[in-house]
């Protein structure tokens, strides 16, 4: 009991530190924005100095005496009210404060690019099983072309599942049990994506996984089987269907019961304006059903994960940028070609680690909340922009006393010094307003 509790221990603080690494790896990136910020205080600065000079030579020829102690004061007082404090601290801070944000409501991000492309999303494609749905799905029907071979075929189907990482096949091993394995062990094995498994056992070619998988291997299904399909189908099961190399063994009927908040999310997406498009390798009626539950309008079922990406880089070359959430393995390669990807942290790793965004909750109202804080981080970004340009604008002007013919006042440079530092000190307060800001 004590040495469980002491690896669940060490896992769950590798996790945290593997957690807070990842975040500190995304408020150390720069997004976009930043670079192009970092060329104008390229041109910047060196402008700057020109100024500076110019007034350096315009007070100490023209200027009353002394002259040169008014050109001197002048010139220092451009040099530190012009210091690019506060725009270097624009989007660093705001960034650092819109992570960290993320990070107290489970969402993880990878990089500052794609906190920023988020609030661009203009198609966000959402995966069904485990994204919309539970993710745990249970078997509600079955056929067996042989009752009286039942357990025998449940034995060679359990050996076969226990090889797939899909919910669908933990819901069959939660049906048939787990003993499979220690009576059969597969020579050979081959994970279709987005079909199913095809499996040696003595020397016998076994398949387990979707309609597409029989099809395509010419599996015979008798006149029982396709009727009961078309009634599975009608009642918007998923199916899963066990075969050898010739006929059909067994099918079961697999329901997964549609996320509590998911229509809410839905909703939520719709009202910023955004339409919602669910991409499924699962049936039509199963999609269908999910989407009417869930007020998805646009859908396409019986999707490979290649035909994902097609679909994808289509959007793309429209122009329009996308977003992809998913979790399983099928997904991984969708989540890693759109512009943003968000993976649902209770599916696999690879999907996690193809996403910019990992969402720690499998609520789907953590994909409205990702979208939110990334408008709020920009928002917050452009906000402390201006500020730093219209605070340089006015600034330098006054530093370099073009108000004294008026008021026959020097700006003291101790005063330049402080309005410097007061202008970082907006930059860094609006930031921080992140921190408080509510996401739901």
């Amino acid at each position: 009991m004590s040495e469980n509790w002491e690896l669940k221990n060490i896992w769950q603080m590798a996790n945290a530190a593997q957690i807070i690494a990842m975040v500190e790896r995304a408020q150390a990136s720069k997004p976009p924005v930043q670079k192009l910020v970092d060329k104008i205080a390229g041109i910047f600065v060196p402008i700057v100095i020109v100024l500076a000079l110019l007034t350096f030579l315009v007070w100490f020829f023209f200027g009353p005496d002394p002259s040169l102690t008014y050109a001197f004061n002048t010139t220092i007082s451009i040099l530190i009210i012009a210091c690019p404090c506060a725009l270097g601290l624009a989007t660093h801070t705001a960034l650092v404060a819109g992570i960290g944000k993320g990070a107290e409501n489970g969402i993880l991000i990878r990089n500052a690019k794609s906190l920023e492309l988020a609030m661009k999303t203009q198609v966000p494609l959402i995966d069904k099983t485990g994204t919309l749905t539970q993710g745990k799905p249970s078997v509600e029907q079955s056929w067996y072309h042989d009752e009286g071979k039942k357990e025998d075929i449940n034995l060679l189907l359990s050996a076969i599942e226990s090889l797939s990482t899909h919910p669908l096949a933990a819901a069959i091993l939660k049906e048939v049990g787990r003993k499979g394995s220690k009576y059969f062990e597969p020579e050979e094995n081959e994970n279709i994506s987005g079909k199913g498994i095809r499996a040696a056992i003595q020397g016998k070619t076994m398949l387990a996984g979707s309609m597409a998988l029989l099809e395509e291997n010419n599996i015979h299904m008798p006149d029982e089987l396709l009727q009961l399909i078309g009634q599975w189908k009608e009642e918007g099961y998923s199916m899963v269907f066990f075969t050898d190399d010739s006929k059909a063994l067994a099918a079961f009927a697999i329901a997964d019961a549609t996320k509590e908040d998911a229509a809410k999310a839905i909703l939520s997406i719709r009202e910023m304006g955004i339409e919602v498009a669910l991409l499924t390798g699962d049936n039509e009626s199963s999609a269908s059903r999910v989407a009417a539950q869930t007020g998805i309008t646009e859908y396409t079922a019986v999707i490979m994960p290649e035909e994902k990406n097609s679909y994808i880089r289509k959007l793309q070359d429209q122009g329009k940028t996308v977003a992809t959430a998913g979790d399983g393995i099928n997904d991984a390669a969708a989540l890693a070609q759109a512009n943003i990807g968000l993976a649902m942290a209770s599916g696999s790793d690879i999907a996690m680690e193809s996403a910019g965004i990992t969402l720690m909750n499998s609520d789907p109202m953590s994909i409205v909340k990702a979208l939110k804080l990334s408008k709020l981080t920009v928002r917050v970004i452009k906000q402390n922009l201006f500020w730093a340009f219209f605070y340089n604008i006015i600034a330098i002007p006054v530093a370099a006393e073009v108000l004294y013919p008026f008021t026959g006042i020097l700006l003291d440079p101790m005063i330049a010094g402080a309005a410097m530092a007061l202008s970082s000190v907006m930059v860094v307060t609006n930031s921080l307003r992140l921190r408080k800001m509510k996401l739901s």
